[in-house]
């Protein structure tokens, strides 16, 4: 018999071979992620998790890849994914794929995923029909604000890329879009939540996998960039019974920069092995050098001085050493050393100016005329095949940190008036993109966008990068508004003016930034310590120290300190009496100190500053409210409405006036629309909860209840209408628990009581209601409802 030739080997095959060969260093690690195979997941040893973490540079993804072939050679079926995946749902499809090319569809998932892919185009369809056509940029702008409404805080339709119409109302609000057939409602259910629908049909077919391979590998690489998006999601899906039961022959592999977030993994901490990467030993930097040639000495003496043992820079300077004597040889000629063409060196150069670049600002960066073309051929292209170039699959790519840095010491120091130049240029690229980002939006809500706010911080870092000293004022003052508008986000601006300093060596700006960061790292996501460094030691004109003192206002506000926040507004209008926000805000203030009469003295005078500012008008609407005074607010709430068509909070107030008028299905209307345009108007959706019980929907009501409690847990409102649900339904056992609970949550919750004292009534526990009727009315001596009730009860 003719013996069988051996098999050849693929083309892939045989670089991935090369590529193993080449790696050097990081026993420890590869012996740790291989012995976890041969511990039992029963074992207390076993490790479910890992997680290795360092700096750019240090070597992560060459370790995943070396873990991921170690978990093949146990027979593991895996998968890989980076932040190209920048969804739940676009994770999920992306393991789908992979397992399918091992031999292991998960189908179900599939099928769903399919379905929702179908039904996004379908809402992008149906929009079009009615004449407002979305752009490519807008149906993905769709997709991610869908997708956040079951796992992350939106941001696409906020940002105005689509029509709010099609983000995130859930299933019940979805309905005017989709109709009414079985088939659409499942598909609006879908969109409204595609995480919490998705993830169980994804961790069956995981499980099912499960029983025919011996292990399922999972790895996440670059997660210092997916954490916000995938973080609570994936500690959920450890946590058992929240999507399901995942198999025990799962290992999940994360890979980033930073710590997991305690928040989310605290007590998670058992099933982790941390795994934080260093620079390469010395040795191991050798071991590098001498598998390329690079053998001599001085040579490796130069290398390990410049690279400081982070691989990205050994192994880039072992490819092009230079010669021994060259001592005062820059990390930057070594980076570029291999290029002799001076036009390739210069736009590589150039192109490091950006903190991130896609190739329309590599034009910008090299300075590319309009209507021009490159000096050189495919540029864009071959900055890609650089070592150091790291491409973020969402059409922005960067330099690593250890390259980029000593690349703007050189031209920073090398052309000043080149550095300026350039820097202008890219700071008018930006803003014009950000220009483009703010069409549609409220100009009150800018910094809330994060197209926006990320156009933004790049113009303000390139202009404190050009001049540092007279772009200061601005970028503070951009400060005081991102505060005042999404103050969760202040350390991306506290991080620019820190990244600027460094980059164009400015100790004023180096010091503000740190200043800023430690300012806002020791609050937590409170700007307040922020904003008391702008007040005290910025130059600030009158007009921006008041802004500051109203952002500072509204953060106490939000904290419950109403005794400071009105003093900081009471300061704002002394500092610029004609602040309409330091008058609408103090309003406020003073309406939820009952004192209405002064708070609408307030918005009279922010209305005379500002006639044509919808917010006073809005506020006014909502006094008028809570003072009963219900046939003014709802024609002073048109007019809010009629002023600004976006803003959800007039729509709001007006649904809950109409709601106490008996207009039950138009109130039901404004919820509607309110929370198409905010999804996340957690007290929209509690009182929406309650237009739905009255309507005879309580499974609508529980709906709404249960998003509003993961947008904001542990509130006590909230409960105490889950209690009103279970209360009109008959569920009385169920609404005594919840108002319990929401009674714990806030022991002064005088309506609470009142309401619990129906609902033990009609249980026949009269004694218990008379009492809590008598706390309510000792908390509240006006509550003119339970003291009817309470007389209707009678004596004991």
């Amino acid at each position: 018999m003719p013996a069988i030739p051996p098999r050849r080997l693929s083309l892939q095959q045989i670089v991935e071979g090369q590529r193993r060969a080449a790696f050097v260093g990081r026993e420890s690690e590869l012996s740790l992620f291989r012995r976890n195979f041969a511990i039992p997941p029963e074992d207390p040893c076993h490790r479910f998790v890992f997680h290795v973490r360092g700096n750019a540079g240090v070597g992560k993804t060459s370790l995943v890849h070396e873990w991921q072939q170690v978990a093949e050679e146990f027979g593991a079926l895996s998968a890989s994914v980076d932040e190209a995946a920048d969804s739940v749902p676009e994770l999920l499809a992306s393991v789908a794929g992979q397992f399918a090319e091992q031999g292991h569809p998960l189908r179900a998932l599939d099928r769903m995923l399919v379905t929702y892919r179908r039904a996004l185009h379908d809402v992008a369809g149906r929009l079009a029909a009615d004449g407002d056509e979305p752009s490519p940029a807008a149906l993905a702008a769709a997709q991610a604000g869908l997708i956040a409404a079951g796992a992350i805080p939106v941001v696409g339709a906020l940002a105005g890329g689509i029509d709010p119409a099609v983000v995130a109302r859930g299933a019940g609000g979805l309905r005017a879009v989709f109709g009414g057939r079985a088939r659409q409602q499942e598909e609006a259910g879908l969109l409204a939540e595609p995480v919490r629908v998705l993830t169980p049909a994804f961790v069956a077919e995981i499980d099912r996998v499960a029983d025919v391979v011996p292990w399922i590998a999972l790895f996440l690489d670059t997660y210092e960039r997916t954490a916000p998006l995938l973080d609570r999601w994936l500690a959920d899906l450890l946590l058992r019974g929240r999507y399901g039961e995942l198999p025990a022959n799962l290992v999940l592999t994360l890979a980033g920069q930073r710590r997991l977030d305690p928040a989310h993994w605290g007590d998670r901490g058992r099933l982790v092995a941390d795994v934080p990467l260093g620079p390469f030993t010395e040795a191991e930097s050798r071991q590098l050098l001498h598998g390329r040639g690079v053998v001599e000495e001085p040579v490796v003496r130069e290398v390990l001085r410049l690279s400081g043992g982070l691989p990205v820079l050994v192994s880039t300077l072992a490819a092009n050493p230079g010669a021994a004597g060259e001592a005062n040889a820059t990390a930057v000629e070594r980076f570029l050393a291999g290029e002799s063409d001076p036009a390739r060196r210069a736009a590589a150069l150039a192109c490091a100016l950006p903190r991130r670049f896609d190739e329309d600002l590599v034009a910008v960066a090299v300075g590319v005329p309009e209507g021009g073309s490159y000096a050189v051929p495919g540029l864009y292209d071959w900055l890609h095949e650089l070592p150091f170039v790291a491409e973020r699959h969402s059409g922005h790519s960067r330099y690593h940190a250890v390259v980029r840095a000593p690349m703007l010491r050189l031209q920073r120091t090398g052309s000043p008036q080149r550095w300026k130049a350039a820097h202008d240029r890219l700071a008018e690229a930006f803003a014009a993109r950000r220009d483009a980002a703010a069409e549609g939006l409220d100009p009150e809500r800018l910094w809330a966008s994060q197209p926006w706010r990320r156009a933004a911080l790049d113009v303000l870092y390139h202009r404190l990068c050009a001049r540092p000293r007279t772009a200061l004022p601005e970028a503070l003052r951009a400060g005081i508004a991102l505060c005042s508008q999404r103050p969760s986000r202040a350390r991306y601006w506290a991080r620019t003016l820190a990244e600027a300093g460094e980059d164009a060596d400015n100790a004023v700006l180096r010091e503000w930034g740190r200043d800023l960061l430690a300012a806002i790292t020791d609050h937590g996501p409170r700007p307040t310590a922020a904003l008391g460094l702008l007040l005290t030691r910025a130059e600030l004109t009158d007009t921006d120290r008041a802004a500051a003192l109203v952002a500072r206002a509204w953060d106490r506000f939000r904290a419950g300190e109403l005794d400071a926040a009105l003093s900081d507004h009471g300061r704002a209008i002394a500092v610029d009496p004609c602040s309409e926000h330091a008058h609408q805000g103090r309003a406020v203030i003073l309406r939820a100190l009952g004192r209405h009469e002064e708070a609408l003295a307030d918005l009279d005078r922010a209305e005379e500053i500002a006639p044509d500012w919808a917010w006073a008008v809005r506020e006014r609407g909502e006094t008028y409210r809570r003072m009963g005074r219900l046939e003014e607010a709802l024609t002073v709430l048109d007019r809010a409405h009629a002023m600004a068509p976006s803003d959800a909070v007039p729509l709001g107030s007006r649904g809950l006036v109409r709601h106490v008028l008996g207009r039950h299905e138009d109130a039901l209307d404004d919820f509607d629309r309110a929370l198409a345009l905010w999804p996340e108007y957690a007290w929209a959706l509690v009182r929406r909860a309650r237009v739905r019980t009255a309507l005879g929907d309580p499974v609508g009501a529980l709906a709404d209840l249960d998003r509003a409690e993961e947008l904001g847990p542990g509130l006590a409102g909230t409960e105490g209408e889950r209690g009103e649900v279970y209360r009109a339904t008959g569920r009385y056992e169920e609404a005594v628990a919840c108002y319990g609970r929401a009674l714990a949550l806030d022991p002064d919750y005088a309506w609470a009581h009142g309401s619990r004292a129906l609902a033990l009534e009609a249980l026949g526990r009269l004694a218990e209601a008379r009492a809590d009727l008598d706390r309510a009315l000792e908390l509240d001596p006006e509550y003119a409802w339970a003291r009817a009730q309470r007389e209707r009860l009678g004596e004991t």
